[in-house]
């Protein structure tokens, strides 16, 4: 299929995709009725600066809660979401906290995406009462602290997932990963990967590029270098596609075995690609495929139509999609009297035990923990024509790091 067919391909996908979801949208109590009162103020964080663009996740979630609005709000009050971007840089990102919880007063924080601010954040919410909804976590403080919680994965889980399949499935020996040189974002993520390569006394290695001036040549000549008989990558996903590219003009894609965490998981990506990845490139979904028609996954699509029509279609995407519809949920259930109340608010989030979505693998839950990552099963995929082909459904991750989590969910009784 030439390029051209395929965007072509991909755009008639995404039309016929629209005119199926359309008439199908519905949010919160979706009474049909514009909310009128009081707004109740919710605030949000993404990053969006080299090296790459988290915003999906707070666009989704800003869509839905506009959808909220158009149907009645919660008990007739809208949310006012106030987004910030913290552009990589550790002083904005403090600083938009401030400016959310201290200056405008925030009852919640939810669709959180970044690799800065939740490092530095996340004491900040804790002190402040606050545990934060994220999507777009990126970074071990965004898994490891009593005050986020996240409906995506994060690289580690997305990494350790790939390689088990590419194990399992593809037998794979010796994998290579290619990160970020963010200690608490790339050999984190690698680490753990190689942690479970040791643990089934197979080999893994890691290869760090620098976020300011990544060298994907480099980077793909030193995992060429380790032996490796897979390539695993763990980047944004313009970086990805620009480490495929060079590993495409060094005529080095077919002799190597393929695969990614979930950045590559994202409707632009297949057009960008040419065929020699057709069937190659083997990609961790951290939320459930798109295709599988269930009731939220047409309904992200079909809020984003009505409401972001030019939002990305993506990983981050559904999970700002999710918080934000869980976020609903338990506000609709809590006293209407307290919606102002930033402790019952809070309290009433971690509250949440046990709510399901089509767009996930298992359920979703908050509770009391000194870390959360209720979202640690996921799909693999492989590029396939315009689009992507669903190859393992939903599998849970074999990894000693889960260990805390399993416990924490048993204690929950949801195991």
């Amino acid at each position: 299929m030439t390029k051209q067919l395929k965007l072509a391909a991909t755009a008639l996908g995404l039309i016929l995709a629209a005119g199926a979801a359309q008439a199908q949208v519905t949010c919160g109590a979706n009474t049909g009725t514009a909310a009128t009162g009081a707004p109740i103020l919710v605030g949000g964080i993404h990053g969006n600066a080299a090296p790459g663009d988290f915003s999906a996740s707070t666009q989704a979630a800003a869509a839905y809660f506009a959808c909220v609005n158009a149907n009645g709000g919660i008990n007739g009050r809208p949310i006012e979401y106030l987004v910030e971007n913290d552009q990589w840089n550790p002083e904005l990102a403090a600083q938009a906290a401030s400016k959310l919880i201290t200056d405008q007063g925030v009852v919640a924080m939810v669709g959180n995406g970044s690799f800065v601010e939740m490092a530095v954040n996340a004491r900040t919410y804790q002190d402040a009462g606050i545990m934060t909804m994220a999507s777009a976590c990126a970074v071990s403080e965004c898994f490891e602290s009593p005050s986020i919680v996240s409906t995506n994965q994060g690289p580690l889980a997305s990494t350790i997932g790939a390689a088990q399949y590419m194990v399992e499935a593809q037998e794979s020996k010796n994998i290579s990963c290619i990160g970020l040189a963010i200690p608490n974002v790339g050999p984190w993520s690698c680490g753990a990967m190689e942690g479970y390569m040791a643990s089934k006394g197979l080999t893994g290695s890691s290869v760090y590029l620098n976020p300011a001036s990544p060298d994907v040549n480099s980077g793909l000549l030193e995992a060429v270098a380790s032996g490796a008989d897979t390539i695993l990558v763990n980047l944004p996903a313009g970086l990805a596609l620009a480490f495929m590219k060079a590993a495409e003009e060094q005529g080095m894609v077919e002799g190597y075995k393929w695969a990614s965490s979930t950045p590559l998981y994202d409707r632009s990506v297949p057009a960008a690609l040419s065929d020699v990845w057709d069937g190659r490139m083997f990609v961790n979904a951290e939320l459930t495929p798109w295709d599988k028609g269930g009731p939220d996954a047409i309904n992200w699509l079909a809020v984003l139509d009505a409401y972001a029509p030019d939002a990305p279609r993506d990983t981050f995407s559904q999970s700002g999609f999710v918080s934000a519809k869980f976020f609903v949920q338990a506000m609709l259930a809590l006293d209407p009297a307290k919606l102002d109340d930033r402790a019952a608010v809070n309290a009433a989030i971690k509250g949440i035990v046990g709510y399901e979505s089509d767009l996930l693998c298992g359920p979703y839950y908050v509770g009391e923990a000194d870390r959360h990552m209720p979202n640690h099963a996921g799909t693999m995929v492989v590029v396939k024509g315009d689009g992507f082909e669903t190859v393992r459904d939903c599998y849970e991750y074999d990894s000693p790091y889960f260990a805390p989590i399993f416990e924490n969910e048993k204690a929950l009784g949801l195991n």
